[in-house]
């Protein structure tokens, strides 16, 4: 089998990566749908990997690997990564978490990251409230994550929040000292969530980038009591092409409160720091950012050896991305503790592709498919009318 083509459309915003073969056989990988601009970074990998096996995964991304990048450069490399499996599964007639190594659990736990209710302010009632949707939410998620902090509207609408200048422009702008009133405004935000979640649900917090150590332990140690999931992303986090290992290690020595980054990181070299000197007690990374569904088998694997936890991030993956989600953390080992489910925008995703069960997650839980490959398809004739004039050929 031999790789004919690489393809690359924006649907819905997503850019949508189809690999095909001499055999008719073809995959599916899908990249962050904010990452529109993606396409012609795809497409630049295609002289490297034309005339590949594609089963031959390993050997067909050591040849693209490299040329990839932190958030968002290594987004393009992964969803080819994604689509190689996919093919993978479907030429051998099995699963990708049978490709893996087979599957540790037949239900992989997701958490609510995505499932959201527009709130009208940023005050403790707001986030009570929100909290209240989200626990009543169908999906009976056992874990909601909430963003506060510099990942939120709190600089912007808490007045005199941070010393810090407000700026406006790139994802999550803010980095500074938090004055002592928008320290006391995100622990009552918090303890109003805890509220009302109680020991019922747990609530994992998406805090940063942008918090300064000294702020970062205060916040730690003041939630200790309310055990919460983690705090995530509190020093570096989206779009920072770095990790500070030594930084995090400092706030995570200093308190009980699990600590959690990762989402931004590409490839396992770039985890080795933050695993081998226990800078934080999670990891979080992304198929669609590490380099693809291998990638973050390696890393999770490698954690765990370490004693480090695994909660990969997932919020913008939609449905290709939520079947790479599934397969892969069917089979990764007991650190984990579950993925950050993908909810896709428009809702018109769910009409248009096909494979996924009526009602994906139930009691918090998704049941492992075992169709071949991904398990997941796009149906071409509904999704023609979704595609740009430059795109019409995507299908063929």
């Amino acid at each position: 089998m031999k790789i004919t083509d690489l393809k690359c459309a924006v649907i819905g915003g997503s850019p949508m990566v189809r690999v095909t073969t001499d055999e008719g056989i073809s995959g599916l990988g899908q990249a962050e749908s904010p990452k529109h601009y993606l396409k012609p970074h795809v497409l630049f990998y295609k002289p490297y990997i034309l005339g590949e096996d594609p089963t031959n995964v390993e050997r067909v991304m050591l040849k693209i690997r490299r040329l990839g990048g932190f958030k968002p450069w290594g987004s393009a490399v992964s969803a080819i990564e994604m689509a190689l499996w996919d093919i993978a599964g479907k030429a051998s007639g099995l699963p990708v978490y049978k490709l893996l190594g087979g599957k540790v659990r037949d239900q992989v736990r997701a958490y609510n990251g995505g499932v959201r209710f527009e709130m009208r302010g940023a005050t403790p009632q707001d986030y009570a409230e929100d909290m209240s949707k989200m626990k009543a939410s169908k999906e009976g998620f056992s874990i909601i994550k909430s963003s506060i902090g510099f990942h939120s509207q709190m600089p912007a609408r808490v007045p005199n929040f941070s010393y810090a200048e407000l700026r406006p422009g790139a994802p999550h702008p803010y980095r500074g000292l938090l004055t002592e009133r928008g320290l006391k405004h995100v622990i009552a935000c918090i303890e109003a969530m805890k509220s009302v979640l109680g020991d019922e649900v747990g609530l994992a917090l998406d805090c940063g980038p942008g918090w300064m150590v000294p702020d970062a332990i205060r916040l730690a140690k003041a939630v200790e009591p309310l055990n919460v999931m983690w705090l995530e992303d509190l020093i570096t986090g989206d779009y920072t092409p770095y990790t500070l290992a030594d930084v995090y290690r400092e706030v995570t020595r200093s308190t009980t409160t699990p600590i959690h980054t990762g989402e931004q990181i590409y490839l396992r070299q770039n985890f080795k720091e933050l695993i081998e000197k226990h800078a934080v007690n999670i990891i979080g990374p992304d198929p669609a950012d590490v380099g693809g569904i291998a990638e973050l088998k390696w890393v999770a694997e490698y954690a765990d050896l370490h004693g480090i936890l695994i909660a990969p991030h997932g919020i913008f993956d939609g449905l290709i991305g939520l079947a790479a989600l599934v397969q892969v953390c069917a089979t990764l080992p007991q650190n984990f503790i579950a993925f950050e489910c993908p909810a896709p925008k428009p809702a018109w995703w769910y009409d248009i592709v096909e494979g996924l069960p009526e009602t994906i997650v139930k009691n918090g839980l998704i049941d492992v498919w075992d169709r071949p490959g991904l398990g997941v398809d796009i149906n071409a004739e509904k999704a023609r009318p979704y595609l740009a004039e430059e795109d019409k050929g995507f299908f063929d």
